[in-house]
């Protein structure tokens, strides 16, 4: 018997409900009362239309649920429950590496746990989360996760897009920074699978921009080619189908002209890591850097 773990939205609004109301009405009492125990299929739905979750499931039936809130320092696990009869068996392990997956490009999986369950603070512990704060009755922990990726190929780099655009969100920027043929394209044809948005990613260097509407209700993908832009203002006049706020914005070239487009970016650096190197012309691996800068 194997434990599966899936992305879900609000159409498994019912089965995560549900899992939730078990996992947590098994917990001692608590002073407040967890919040979870007052959710409603409503209310979880609204939660899971940001952008998703996971579910967890043992020959088919629901034993875990994670809810992913992104942020742009990390994305925060909210609803985090195994059902108490599937407790041991790997599943809240095979949620965490799940969850670690779906934050791909954000720098830090975050938690909140309650101090009166010592039990829970030392599984985050156990995998490897750290205290980061503690406000009674709660502690936060958070675990690091890498900024940097080999890409040897095309195939990689559009498999690393595509787990970076599972975990963007409506309103993000992605300034992409890379020299010619770096792989900044192939890399944002990665992130349209991930966001699931309608058409193929082509660069958009003679149109300087295209949207690509999403085909599951999530945001929309802008993608802008700067390379010929003279600056903000004519970043800021482009003719667009969709408001940037409701968007997922991807900006090639956009180093030092974008960054006023949203209060906070994913920067996005791919460099040749042979350089000149005999071979080079064959191998040419890249490797990409990933930073959330967050404004003021």
């Amino acid at each position: 018997m194997s434990v599966v773990v899936r992305r879900v939205g609000p159409e498994a609004a019912a089965e995560v409900l549900a899992v939730v109301q078990e996992a947590f009405g098994a917990r001692p009492p608590l002073d407040p009362p967890a919040d979870a125990l007052a959710e409603d299929v409503d209310s979880i739905a609204r939660l899971l239309a940001g952008r998703g979750g996971l579910l967890a499931t043992l020959d088919g039936t629901p034993v875990g649920c994670v809810v992913l809130d992104p942020r742009a320092d990390g994305v925060v696990l909210r609803r985090f429950g195994v059902t108490p009869a599937a407790q041991g068996r790997g599943v809240a392990t095979a949620l965490v590496e799940a969850a670690r997956e779906a934050a791909t490009g954000r720098s830090a999986v975050i938690v909140l746990a309650r101090e009166e369950l010592p039990g829970t603070v030392a599984f985050w512990e156990a995998h490897d989360f750290v205290v980061t704060g503690r406000t009674s009755p709660y502690v936060e922990l958070a675990l690091w996760l890498g900024t940097s990726f080999d890409a040897p190929d095309a195939e990689t780099m559009r498999a690393l897009g595509e787990r970076v655009g599972a975990s963007l969100v409506a309103g993000d920027l992605v300034v992409l920074t890379g020299e010619l043929g770096a792989g900044k394209t192939t890399f944002t044809q990665g992130l349209g699978e991930g966001l699931q948005v309608r058409g193929g990613v082509t660069s958009p260097t003679f149109v300087i921009s295209r949207v690509h509407p999403s085909l599951v209700g999530g945001p929309d993908l802008v993608h802008v080619d700067a390379y010929r832009l003279g600056g903000l203002e004519e970043l800021d006049d482009l003719d667009l189908d969709t408001s940037l706020e409701d968007a997922v914005t991807v900006v090639e070239w956009g180093a030092g002209l974008a960054e006023g487009l949203a209060d906070s970016r994913l920067e996005v650096t791919i460099e040749r890591t042979v350089g000149d190197a005999p071979g080079a012309d064959e191998l040419d691996p890249r490797r990409v850097s990933l930073r959330w800068v967050v404004g003021k």
